[in-house]
Formats: structure tokens, C-alpha cells, sequence
């Protein structure tokens, strides 16, 4: 679960790490490759809204299986973490589901945030599961 964990995190970093380049001009993305309507302002605006909450869950999940401290306060940390995951994703779903836009690539992505943050939660809050951190 750690690696797994990890491996999310990471990606979502890379993933904004891309998303940047794409606006400062540095990598051209195919039209295609893009979610729809991704020209609208306000889809743009929708887009970037979810930078914070993205950054923070990759972040807090890292810092709590990498940076020395209490493993108390490192659960904490999880916590915080897969809470903001599940709502990032499930926020991106819900918003597509009002859009009537369906794409497997990123309802996948979503479904996976979803998926592995209520994972790692039941984990943390089941005295039978391994801790994550």
C-alpha cells in the first residue's frame, strides 16, 4: 500500500509538473489528448482549481511515510492526505457527470483516487489492517 501510495503521489506531482509546462508553451498536447471544452476559460479555471488540493494530499502523504517524525503525528498527516485525495477525485467525477462527458482515461484516474483513499482510510480505521505509515 505504500508503494502504491507513493507511486499515486509522485504522479500527481508529475502530472502538475506537466500541466505547467503545457501553459508556459514548452510541450504541445495534442487536441485530443485534452478534456473537453479544455479552451473555455471557465473549464481552464475548473482545471487549476484542483492544484492546492492535489498538491497538498501528494505532499502530506509523502511527508508521512518520508520526513522523520512521531508516527502520530505521521498518521495524522495520511489522514489528511487520503481525505483530500477522495475529494479530488471524487469531485473531478462529479464534475464530469454534470458535464455528460465520459472518458476512460480520466474517469480511471479519478476512480483510482477514489478507490485508494477510502482504501487507505478503512485501513487506518480498522484495528484488524496494517498501519500505512
Amino acid at each position: 500500500m505504500k508503494i502504491v501510495l507513493t507511486v499515486t503521489e509522485v504522479g500527481m506531482l508529475i502530472y502538475w509538473g506537466f500541466a505547467s509546462v503545457v501553459v508556459l508553451g514548452w510541450v504541445i498536447v495534442a487536441p485530443d489528448a485534452m478534456y473537453p471544452d479544455y479552451r473555455n476559460p471557465l473549464i481552464v479555471i475548473w482545471n487549476w482549481s484542483f492544484l492546492p488540493i492535489d498538491i497538498l494530499f501528494a505532499l502530506c502523504g509523502l511527508a508521512a511515510r518520508f520526513v522523520p517524525m512521531a508516527p502520530e503525528r505521521a498518521v495524522v498527516l495520511q489522514i489528511v492526505s487520503l481525505t483530500l485525495m477522495f475529494c479530488a477525485g471524487l469531485m473531478a467525477l462529479s464534475f464530469w457527470v454534470l458535464q455528460c462527458w465520459f472518458d476512460i482515461a480520466w474517469w480511471a484516474v479519478n476512480a483510482w483516487l477514489v478507490v485508494l483513499s477510502l482504501t487507505g482510510l478503512l485501513r487506518i480505521f480498522c484495528p484488524s489492517e496494517r498501519p500505512l505509515v
